[in-house]
C-alpha cells in the first residue's frame, strides 16, 4: 500500500511539474513554440517591408535565404501570413497588406532605436549593434518602446543612418546615391552605412567612416575608390564603397581655419581643441568629455613613451595619455593653422 502511496504521489507530482499553470514544463513549452512563430512572423515581415522600400519583389526564395530555412519552411510561413491577414501572393512576389506594413513597421521600429541606444548609452562595439537589436526588437512592450525613444529624444535615425518610423507609422522616403557612382572630385556627404554584409561592414567599422561625415572622391578606377574622410585617406574596394550612401554637396570643401588630428601634434607644440569626432561614441565619448577635452580647450603634447604610442599630453593642468586612436578621434587648430588659412 505505501508503495501505491508513493507512486500515486510521485505521478501527482509530475502532472503539477508538466501541467502547472505559468511554470509548467507543458506550458513552457507551449509559450516558446509561440514565441519562436512570432519571432518568425516578425522577421519575415521585416523581409518583405526592407524588400518593399528598396522597390524589389519578395519570394519564397528571398525568404528562405534571408532567414536561413528551406523552402518548404519558407512556404508554410508565407502561407500563414497570408491566412493573417499580413500579405498578399500574386505573379510578381508576396506583398505586404496594409495592416503586414504596420506590423513590419512596428518591428523596424523597436530595432533602429534599439540601436541608437546601444550606439549612445552603451560601450557595445558598433559590430553588434544590429545582432543585439535582432534579439531586443521581439521582447519590448509598445509603452517601453515609447518610453525608449522619449529617453533618447525621439530621434529620427539610427546610428547607421536609417530613418526611425515614427509611431504613427511615417517611414521617409531614403535619399542618395551609393558612394561608388561618384567621379573623382567629387564631394558627398556621408547619409547611410549598410550594416549587412557583417564582413563588409566590418571594413566600413575600421576605417571610422559614419553617417554626417564628408568625404570627398581623389581617385576612382575600376578596382578601387580612393576616398579622403575625416583628414585621412581610405581605400576602398567598389563594393565596399557601395554600401555607403553618400548626398553629394558640391565640389568644395569649407575653406575655413584647416583642422587636424591631435595624434599629429609633435612633442611640444600647442593646439586647441576644436571637435570629437562623431565616431567616438558613448563612454569613449564620455570619458573625453570628463578629460576636459571639450571644444576650445588648450591642449599641449609632453611626453612620449618608448613606442611612442601612447602620447601624454597636458590638459587643463592635468597631464593624461592618450593613445593614438584616441587622439585621432580629437581636431586641433593651432596658430599655425589660422596663420595658414588667413
Amino acid at each position: 500500500m505505501a508503495t501505491l502511496v508513493a507512486v500515486i504521489l510521485l505521478g501527482l507530482v509530475g502532472m503539477i511539474v508538466l501541467l502547472r499553470p505559468r511554470n509548467g514544463l507543458l506550458w513552457k513549452w507551449v509559450q516558446g513554440r509561440e514565441a519562436a512563430e512570432r519571432i518568425n512572423i516578425e522577421d519575415a515581415l521585416k523581409h518583405f517591408y526592407n524588400f518593399e522600400y528598396s522597390r524589389l519583389s519578395a519570394t519564397i526564395a528571398s525568404l528562405a535565404g534571408v532567414l536561413q530555412i528551406g523552402r518548404d519552411e519558407a512556404a508554410g510561413l508565407a502561407a500563414r501570413l497570408e491566412s493573417l491577414g499580413l500579405v498578399t501572393r500574386d505573379a510578381n512576389g508576396i506583398r505586404l497588406t496594409a495592416e503586414g506594413r504596420s506590423y513590419a513597421l512596428r518591428v523596424i521600429r523597436v530595432h533602429r532605436l534599439w540601436e541608437r541606444f546601444l550606439a549612445d548609452r552603451t560601450g557595445v562595439s558598433a559590430s553588434q549593434w544590429h545582432h543585439e537589436a535582432d534579439r531586443k526588437e521581439h521582447q519590448l512592450t509598445p509603452e517601453q518602446v515609447e518610453n525608449l525613444s522619449a529617453e533618447l529624444g525621439n530621434p529620427m535615425f539610427d546610428p547607421h543612418g536609417d530613418p526611425i518610423p515614427t509611431s504613427d507609422g511615417d517611414m521617409p522616403a531614403r535619399q542618395g546615391l551609393p558612394l561608388s557612382a561618384l567621379e573623382a572630385g567629387a564631394t558627398a556627404r556621408i547619409v547611410h552605412v549598410e550594416d549587412e554584409p557583417d564582413a563588409v561592414y566590418a571594413q566600413l567599422i575600421a576605417a571610422r567612416l559614419y553617417p554626417g561625415m564628408t568625404v570627398r572622391v581623389l581617385e576612382r578606377t575600376r578596382d578601387r575608390i580612393r576616398i579622403e574622410a575625416d583628414l585621412q585617406e581610405h581605400i576602398l574596394a567598389p563594393v565596399v564603397a557601395s554600401n555607403l550612401t553618400v548626398q553629394p554637396i558640391g565640389d568644395a570643401l569649407d575653406a575655413a581655419a584647416p583642422e587636424r588630428r591631435l595624434s599629429s601634434l609633435s612633442i611640444g607644440q600647442e593646439a586647441t581643441v576644436v571637435d570629437i569626432s562623431a565616431a567616438c561614441r558613448s563612454v569613449e565619448r564620455r570619458r573625453l568629455l570628463d578629460l576636459g577635452i571639450v571644444p576650445g580647450t588648450r591642449v599641449r603634447a609632453e611626453l612620449e613613451s618608448a613606442t611612442g604610442d601612447p602620447v601624454a599630453y597636458r590638459i587643463r593642468g592635468a597631464m593624461i595619455a592618450l593613445r593614438k586612436d584616441q587622439a585621432d578621434l580629437i581636431y586641433v587648430r593651432s596658430p599655425a593653422d589660422n596663420r595658414l588659412a588667413s
